[in-house]
């Protein structure tokens, strides 16, 4: 028998969109967060939806998916997306935001909404007559997994993701660093430019660096790579990924070899992370590395080391439909990067799905199925698939979506065709489903 009320288990950035959804809609959110009392390893605020790996939701672009996607959002009225734009950053083309003020805001707003009762403790019986919604985040505690076993078996993937290290901004050596965007005049990053000489030295550096031993039966996701793994791949691949210097020259001069890039980490501009430079290396080789291979930042401090983590996440093709709802039971739904959707976007943006649809259900309404065209409904197509036997971690990318059709002169016009479809597309869900009746 189905409640008008809903059981929303992690406040990660996907529980708190599904209990926003759910509450405008006056249905009433138990919300479940159990940091207070157990906090996972890479967790460091007591606030809700904390951002760990970055603070940056990527491209704001129409040209790339993950920006197609925060336009499909907005038609959706999507709390994270606006939380993150109230406490945005200068960073270029991307969002970027303060991770302090962006999750304490949060946390307020749903502490205060009259239809959202929080409730600081860890969530371990999960009642099978009551629609229940499982955001807990890829971190699970042992005890957390023996209660996800009991209703989807043992067939849990897991996989390694990381963060980069954070520096106080005051240990920069500006003679050496400069500011500078590759898409724009507005210069919002800090360059550590790199002479060959010096990218090879620290290419070498990162092959022979010391790094925290991990279990054998882990993996790493692609889209996440160490970059001591980069290193050991190929230099290529830092100089066309991470470290690529296009467009980054000084005042419009000849780009440099290579570069390190860093992003303002809070609003008081006194933090920045080192872009792209997620690391499993050990804290004391961080900082060796840090201060004497990488220009300007010789008398850097590291306010946050550089951490791998394991990351849990379900085997979504065989447990849940389209809806994001449990196959076995329909009170049951997932939400998150737990279904195998991989960044902070898209787990809000599966948040927004599911809590849509676990409205829907409750109300006895159609669930909805976001179509194929739009980015959203391509990702969630993506880890709901059957036909997907070995489920990989997935980020947004314009790939997941149908070929369109068309004469197009370059692959910006054609991505901008590309965002028009999707764009008219999740009008016309919008309009089909009344979403912004409530």
């Amino acid at each position: 028998m189905k409640t008008k009320e809903v059981n929303v288990i992690g406040a990660g950035l996907a529980g708190c969109e599904i209990a926003y959804q759910l509450a405008k809609r006056g249905i009433k959110v138990n919300l479940y967060e159990g940091k207070t009392v157990r906090q996972n390893p890479v967790q460091k605020l007591p606030t809700f939806a904390e951002l760990v790996c970055s603070n940056t939701f990527r491209s704001m672009s129409k040209e790339n998916a993950v920006g197609i996607l925060k336009y499909e959002l907005d038609l959706l009225d999507s709390f994270i997306l606006k939380m993150a734009r109230q406490n945005q950053l200068p960073a270029d083309d991307a969002l970027a935001v303060d991770r302090v003020n962006f999750s304490n805001d949060i946390t307020t707003f749903l502490k205060n909404h009259p239809l959202i009762t929080i409730y600081e403790e860890e969530f371990l019986t999960i009642n099978p007559r009551v629609v229940t919604v499982i955001a807990t985040g890829p971190l699970s505690s042992s005890q957390w997994e023996q209660q996800l076993e009991k209703i989807i078996g043992k067939k849990n993937f897991y996989y390694y993701d990381g963060s980069a290290p954070i520096i106080n901004k005051d240990g920069i050596d500006f003679s050496k660093v400069y500011y500078q965007n590759r898409h724009n005049q507005e210069k919002d990053y800090l360059i550590c430019p790199m002479t060959k000489s010096e990218f090879e030295l620290l290419h070498q550096q990162l092959v022979t660096a010391e790094t925290v031993e991990l279990a054998n039966f882990e993996k790493y996701f692609k889209g996440c790579q160490p970059i001591e793994v980069m290193a050991k791949t190929s230099p290529k691949i830092l100089l066309n990924g991470p470290m690529s210097p296009n467009h980054l020259g000084k005042d419009g001069g000849p780009d440099p070899y290579a570069v390190v890039q860093l992003r303002q980490d809070d609003v008081h501009d006194s933090l920045y992370n080192l872009v792209g430079w997620q690391t499993n290396l050990t804290w004391p080789e961080q900082k060796r590395i840090i201060n004497n291979y990488i220009p300007g930042l010789s008398k850097a401090v590291i306010h946050r080391y550089g951490v791998l983590h394991k990351n849990n996440y379900i085997n979504s093709p065989k447990l849940l439909n389209p809806y994001l709802q449990s196959k076995r039971n329909s009170n049951i739904f997932f939400a998150g990067q737990i279904t195998g959707v991989e960044g902070y976007l898209e787990s809000a943006a599966c948040g927004l799905a599911c809590g849509l649809n676990v409205y829907q259900y409750l109300t006895n309404q159609p669930l909805i199925q976001f179509p194929n065209e739009t980015v959203l409904g391509s990702l969630l197509n993506y880890v709901t698939n059957p036909k997907h036997k070995d489920l990989k971690p997935m980020k947004a990318n314009i790939g997941l979506l149908p070929t369109i059709n068309g004469n197009f002169t370059d692959k910006q016009t054609k991505n901008l065709a590309i965002y028009d479809r999707a764009i008219a597309r999740m009008k016309e869900i919008v309009g089909k489903y009344h979403l912004n009746d409530n």
